[in-house]
């Protein structure tokens, strides 16, 4: 390997963001944070948007920290969440904050396309990806329906880690992994479907051209170089989609896992050469993604920690001194260990149930839910975290079976990454209910596949192999195997009884 390089990551997730140094020397990966900030969701005349100017100055501010402390950045990446983008305009000005894609604006709005537009196979055939109502595609046509300004006045859109790399550079592209999780790109062609294009009225014109991850997309304009203190620096255009970046870091030593991107979401899946994409893949709505080097992401979106962020949000925001110290009693730690205290298996959700995408108040949510299942319902803290994880733990062995039958090898391993590979208990009962080997780590996986693409576009690693031995030297796995296997199989029982009601 060559000297020490160091490459500056930006990881923003649905509820907060971070700046990371990623420092390559001796055959392993080193990481240090530079900022943290929330990412604040923004509501106002009906809709939910995200602040794309509040995120970019906190890029500037961490590249101007960076820079003040002396570090010397090889070069920047960014990736970020899926399906959300920019209008820009000719004159090349941002038109307005992009919509979230928790907006309502697309409740309801795919059944009107497959019923005026293409039909849902149709659809399915082209891109291979799950049906979610807020994929770009279905995001478009609600603004097409609305008369959305912003839509008619655009020159270009661009997908959220394409965007800031524009507001940084100037130059406009269309990354290939988060570009596949709008529900336009055929994986077959590597390129925008013509067909969905014209049901939308759009051009490929209106989006960048398709750059693959670990493509140098530019050097920061003047102005950024004035703001931050920095040279020209190049911005790579990395695994955008921050999944994508994760899977970039499983630590796997071979092609025979399955992963479980752990954090707001879970995502399992598999890596394959190719998209899988037949009428079974449809029925159980799995979704192709683009990964690197020309890989596939075999996978399915779970709700994942969502359901525990917002209770734990909503405890927050009702506590009282005289319940205690708020920051200890609702830390993940005392949550967590409260909850394994409780009766396993007494209440159980399904974590997929619509119920769930955005409630006004998710612990009233989980009550509907078990209320009108026929269930107990929970209602002190413990109670509702410990019925969050037994239904993780279950609906991921049902759906880490879908991908048995899928895979063409034998799973022997689940590697569990992402910030929730560090909740212990979650992991076991993953690898009690799947009846796998679980390896948990590393936490920071998006962060260190931002840096690891970086390092292959300075030319210091060469292959998707390499790459996963320098992380696997670079942290320590926790290994989980299985235990209690007649326990979680009648709980699964149970599960799937409440769940198919």
């Amino acid at each position: 390997m060559k000297e020490e390089q160091v490459y500056f990551a930006v990881d923003l997730g649905a509820t907060s963001g971070r700046t990371i140094v990623g420092r390559l020397a001796d055959g392993k990966i080193d990481l240090d944070e530079i900022t943290r900030f929330d990412n604040k969701l923004i509501t106002t005349g009906g809709h939910v948007y995200w602040d794309i100017f509040a995120l970019y100055d906190e890029i500037i501010r961490g590249l101007r920290t960076a820079h003040e402390r002396g570090i010397n950045i090889t070069s920047i990446g960014i990736d970020t969440w899926g399906c959300d983008f920019v209008f820009v305009a000719s004159d090349g000005a941002l038109l307005r904050n992009p919509l979230s894609y928790r907006d309502p604006h697309t409740f309801g709005v795919m059944d009107d396309y497959f019923a005026g537009k293409l039909p849902k196979e149709k659809v399915y055939e082209l891109t291979g990806i799950q049906f979610m109502n807020f994929n770009s595609l279905f995001q478009l046509y609600a603004m097409q329906k609305a008369g959305n300004s912003a839509l008619k006045n655009a020159d270009k859109v661009l997908f959220i880690p394409d965007a800031l790399s524009y507001m940084l550079t100037g130059k406009a592209v269309c990354e290939y992994t988060v570009c596949s999780t709008s529900q336009m790109l055929n994986p077959t062609t590597g390129d925008i479907a013509p067909e969905l294009l014209d049901s939308l009225g759009m051009k490929r014109s209106q989006f960048g051209p398709m750059t693959a991850p670990g493509t140098v997309v530019g050097s920061l304009t003047p102005e950024v170089q004035r703001l931050t203190g920095l040279g020209e620096v190049p911005v790579v255009a990395v695994a955008g989609h921050d999944t994508a970046s994760a899977v970039a870091a499983v630590p796997a030593s071979n092609e025979k896992f399955a992963y479980l991107s752990s954090g707001t979401w879970s995502l399992m899946g598999i890596e394959s050469a190719k998209p899988i994409i037949n009428s079974h893949s449809y029925d159980l709505n799995f979704t192709n993604e683009g990964g690197i080097e020309g890989t596939t992401r075999f996978l399915k979106n779970i709700c994942g920690m969502w359901i525990y962020e917002c209770c734990r949000r909503e405890w927050k925001a009702s506590w009282k001194e005289s319940m205690g110290p708020a920051e200890e009693l609702l830390s993940h730690k005392t949550l967590q260990q409260e909850a394994m205290a409780e009766e396993p298996f007494r209440f159980l959700i399904n974590p997929d149930d619509a119920v769930f995408a955005n409630p006004q108040s998710m612990i009233k949510a989980i009550g509907d839910y078990c209320r009108s299942h026929g269930e107990a319902i929970p209602t002190t803290r413990a109670e509702i975290c410990r019925c969050i994880f037994d239904s993780l733990a279950l609906r991921y062995r049902q759906v880490f079976g879908w991908l048995k039958d899928f895979a063409d090898f034998d799973i022997d391993t689940l590697h569990i990454i992402g910030g929730g590979s560090l909740n212990a208990y979650l992991n076991q009962f993953t690898a009690n209910s799947c009846g796998v080997t679980v390896l948990a780590g590393p936490q920071e996986a998006t962060a260190i596949g931002n840096i690891m693409m970086q390092a292959k576009a300075a030319g210091v690693v060469e292959s998707i192999w390499q790459m996963r031995k320098i992380i696997a030297d670079s942290i320590d796995l926790r290994r989980f195997e299985p235990q209690n296997s007649a326990d979680w199989d009648k709980a699964y029982d149970k599960f799937l009884s409440i769940t198919n009601k």
